[in-house]
C-alpha cells in the first residue's frame, strides 16, 4: 500500500512546490511593480512641486536684475533707462522695468511683521512679472508717485488686518541720529491694493510701493536697477552672462537661478536620495526575484539532469531561466510603468478626491508653499527608472541560470 502511495504523494508535494515557486514569482513581479510605480509617482510630484513653486515664483520675480553694485537708490535708479538700453539690444530680453529693492518693518496697531519692499512702475510692472494680473483688491496703477501708496500681498494684509484704504506704518533700517537717540525714517503709507500669487512666503512677506516714493524712503539702505523678462526663462543664466560681458563692470546681472540657487540645489539634492531610497523596493524585488529562480533550479533539478542527458548544452539551460527570469522582469516593469504612469498623470484629481473623502489635507500653504500637490511626469525619468528595474532584474537571474548550467545529471539523477 505504502509504494502505491509513494508516487501520489511524490506529485502531490511537487505539485505543492511548485504552486509555492509560482507564488514566490508572482510576489517577485508584484513587487518590481510597486517598486517601478512608487519611483515613478513620487518622482513625477517632486518635478511638479519644483516647476509649480518656480513658476509661482517667476510670477512675481523676475528672470534677471541689473544693478549697480555699492550704489544707492537715488545715485543709480536715474539711470535705469540707459541700462535698460543696453540690454534690450540683446534679442533674448523681451520686457524691462526699474526696481526699488529694500528690507522694511511694517506697523500696524499692535503688529509688527518685517517686509521686502519693492519700487515699482506700475505702468511697466506688467513687462517682468505677473503682479497687475494677480491683484485681487484694488489696482496696481493706484500707486502714484508722492501718494505714498503700497500693495501688500494677502496673507500680509490678513495678518495685519487691513483693508483697502487703511493705514500701515514703514519703517526703514536706516534713520538718523540726535541728541534724543537714534531715531528711525518712518512713513506712512495707505492700502491701495492686495495681490496674490498663490505662494505664501510672497503673499506673507512682499509689499509694492511706487518706484520714487522707495527711492526717499530707501536712499541709503536699499538697492535699485532695472528688472528684465527673457524669452525663455531656462537660458537666464546664459543670457544674464552675456548681459555681464556686454555691460559696464560696475553693473552686476543676476538671474534667478542664482537669487534662488539654495532652494533648487536643496530640491534637486533631495530628489536624487529619493530616488535611491525607493530604488531599494525594486532592489528588493529583484532579491526575491533571484530567490525565487534559486528554488526553481533547486525544484527543477531532476528536469534539468533530464534535458542535459538528452543532449541541451549549460548554455541552453543557462537560457531558460535567463529568459524565465527576464519575463518576469518585464511583465513587472511594464506593469509598474502603466500604473506609476497612470497615478502620475491623474494625481490633481485623484489626491483632492482623497482629501474629500477622508476630510484631510496633505499640505499647509505654509510649509509647503502650495497648498496642492502637482505631478510633472517627465519621459526622461520614466525611462531611466524603467532601465534601471530591468537591468536589476537581468542581474538576479543570473547566479540562477549559472548555477543551473553547472548542475551534473549524473550526480543529480544518483540521488533522485
Amino acid at each position: 500500500m505504502g509504494r502505491v502511495c509513494l508516487p501520489w504523494r511524490r506529485r502531490v508535494g511537487k505539485g505543492r512546490r511548485d504552486r509555492f515557486v509560482s507564488f514566490i514569482a508572482a510576489t517577485s513581479m508584484t513587487g518590481i511593480a510597486l517598486g517601478v510605480a512608487a519611483l515613478i509617482i513620487v518622482l513625477s510630484v517632486m518635478n511638479g512641486f519644483q516647476k509649480d513653486v518656480r513658476d509661482r515664483m517667476l510670477s512675481v520675480l523676475p528672470n534677471i536684475q541689473l544693478y549697480i553694485a555699492g550704489a544707492s537708490p537715488e545715485e543709480s535708479l536715474p539711470h535705469w533707462q540707459q541700462y535698460a538700453d543696453m540690454a534690450k539690444k540683446n534679442p533674448e530680453v523681451r520686457g524691462v522695468a526699474p526696481f526699488v529693492s529694500a528690507q522694511a518693518m511694517v506697523v500696524r496697531g499692535q503688529t509688527l511683521r518685517g517686509v521686502q519692499v519693492q519700487g515699482i512702475d506700475p505702468a511697466l510692472e506688467g513687462n517682468v512679472s505677473q503682479i497687475p494680473r494677480q491683484m485681487v483688491a484694488g489696482k496696481l496703477d493706484d500707486l502714484k508717485p508722492g501718494s505714498f501708496g503700497v500693495v501688500l500681498g494677502g496673507d500680509l494684509a490678513a495678518a495685519l488686518g487691513v483693508k483697502l484704504g487703511d493705514t500701515v506704518l514703514m519703517l526703514a533700517p536706516q534713520g538718523s541720529v540726535s541728541p534724543a537717540g537714534f531715531a528711525p525714517r518712518m512713513r506712512q503709507f495707505t492700502v491701495v491694493g492686495v495681490f496674490s500669487s498663490g505662494n505664501y512666503e510672497y503673499d506673507s512677506s512682499l509689499a509694492f510701493i511706487d518706484t520714487q516714493d522707495a527711492a526717499k524712503m530707501f536712499r541709503d539702505s536699499g538697492s535699485a536697477g532695472v528688472r528684465l523678462r527673457v524669452a525663455d526663462m531656462q537660458r537666464a543664466p546664459q543670457v544674464a552672462a552675456e548681459l555681464s560681458r556686454t555691460l559696464p563692470p560696475y553693473v552686476i546681472a543676476s538671474d534667478w537661478t542664482r537669487n534662488n540657487r539654495t532652494w533648487f540645489a536643496a530640491v534637486q539634492t533631495e530628489k536624487r536620495m529619493m530616488f535611491l531610497i525607493l530604488a531599494l523596493i525594486v532592489a528588493v524585488a529583484a532579491f526575491n526575484l533571484l530567490s525565487s529562480l534559486v528554488m526553481a533550479v533547486k525544484d527543477k533539478q531532476s528536469d534539468i539532469a533530464i534535458l542535459r542527458t538528452l543532449g541541451a548544452g549549460p548554455r541552453e539551460i543557462a537560457r531558460i531561466f535567463l529568459v524565465q527570469g527576464s519575463l518576469i522582469g518585464v511583465a513587472g516593469t511594464a506593469a509598474g510603468v502603466l500604473f506609476g504612469a497612470l497615478i502620475a498623470y491623474n494625481i490633481e484629481t485623484i489626491v483632492p478626491f482623497i482629501e474629500h473623502l477622508f476630510g484631510v489635507h496633505f499640505l499647509a500653504p505654509q510649509v509647503y508653499f502650495i497648498s496642492e500637490l502637482p505631478s510633472d511626469p517627465q519621459i526622461s525619468d520614466i525611462v531611466a527608472i524603467g532601465a534601471t528595474s530591468l537591468v536589476l532584474s537581468l542581474l538576479a537571474t543570473l547566479y540562477p541560470s549559472w548555477r543551473a548550467s553547472r548542475l551534473q545529471p549524473a550526480q543529480v539523477l544518483r540521488h533522485d
